[in-house]
């Protein structure tokens, strides 16, 4: 799908909304944001190779910087350095406690270097985006970023084939809630049998579900709560208050970023459940949570309790654990923050 603007009337709809996110006017004039990103080549904007073996090596030049990885109702901004990175023929990583990112590279389509005229400067970023046009991963240069490396690290990415009047793909509808009842038993006896967390999506897949599918299924058993929606602002603001550090993981379908750390300053703004602290930022978008869920996952170390949220749509919003002090921490502090959320009422009858 090529948008009905041309590139010059995108980049005048920019002029003439100076203050207004690329994302947001991008869903005003009826375009994606690679789109309106790529409308821009030639005007601050060059197109880079999007593919992670070429960028997150190169990335790690450049020093502390910020990334971004967000999906419809939630926004993940670390602040720290891209570190070791490791490529896979279906899931790549970045590994390290600043920067921690799971890659799935088919999704990672389109690249670009941006570079933003503002009050306080100019503004650099690099940017993917997948098929259908949306962010998969974005990385801003701070005022301590390596900005001398800025040249060439985007000559060391550029490619010159690139088109200013972008193509997209329709964008894939998030999967609903799939279950597979005739599977309910084995399901639970698999579940008990887990050493480790990784293995519940290879499980669900297996038995013919999806995540949310299998939570909706054993609801109510030993491993799966379903908790009120107000829980999720009830559990930071009481991990704020304990100093409880957590690992806190939100993506999409071609990145997952996780942050690893105390979540201390929580502020709501409007329907935005906010986390503002030095180097982790964090926006959640309350009112878009539809289903909240206390689970635990057997491992070799012990249980493994989460919370994660879904939207109405079925897609996962964000999942946090509890960060363990050492390997055999068996944390009966989150346990307890987790048990003492309120589990959602059930409907009276009419």
């Amino acid at each position: 799908m090529v948008s009905s603007l041309s590139p010059e009337e995108i980049r005048q709809a920019k002029l003439d909304n100076p203050k207004s996110r690329d994302r947001d006017l991008a869903a005003k004039l009826g375009i994606t944001e690679a789109q309106l990103v790529a409308a821009h080549l030639g005007h601050g904007v060059r197109a880079i190779n999007p593919h992670p073996d070429a960028l997150m090596p190169a990335v790690s030049k450049l020093g502390e910087v910020m990334a971004l990885t967000r999906n419809e109702s939630a926004v993940h901004e670390r602040v720290g350095t891209y570190g070791k990175y490791h490529s896979g023929a279906h899931a790549s990583m970045v590994l390290g406690l600043d920067i921690d990112l799971r890659i799935f590279a088919k999704h990672w389509v389109s690249g670009y270097a941006v570079e933003v005229d503002t009050d306080r400067g100019t503004r650099r970023s690099l940017q993917v985006f997948d098929a259908a046009g949306d962010a998969v991963h974005k990385i801003y240069m701070r005022d301590g970023s390596e900005h001398d490396q800025w040249d060439a690290v985007v000559k060391e990415l550029a490619v010159d084939a690139a088109d200013p009047a972008l193509a997209v793909e329709d964008r894939k509808p998030t999967e609903p809630a799939k279950e597979n009842a005739a599977k309910r038993d084995v399901l639970l006896q698999e579940w008990t049998r887990m050493t480790d967390t990784h293995q519940f999506m290879r499980l669900t897949s297996k038995l013919g579900m999806n995540r949310l599918g299998a939570y909706r299924l054993v609801e109510g058993e030993r491993w799966v709560r379903r908790v009120e929606n107000t829980s999720v602002e009830k559990l930071f603001n009481v991990i704020s208050k304990e100093g409880q550090e957590v690992i806190l993981f939100v993506g999409n379908p071609g990145n997952i970023q996780i942050h690893w750390g105390p979540l201390e300053n929580i502020k709501i703004m409007g329907p935005w459940l906010n986390v503002m602290d030095e180097k982790f930022n964090l926006h959640l978008r309350n009112d878009h949570t539809a289903e909240v869920y206390v689970i635990e996952k057997p491992t070799k170390r012990g249980a493994a309790f989460s919370l994660e949220a879904f939207d109405a749509e079925g897609m996962l919003i964000f999942q946090v654990f509890g960060r363990k002090a050492d390997k055999d921490d068996p944390m009966p502090q989150w346990a307890d923050m987790l048990a003492n959320l309120p589990s959602l009422k059930a409907e009276e009858p009419a």
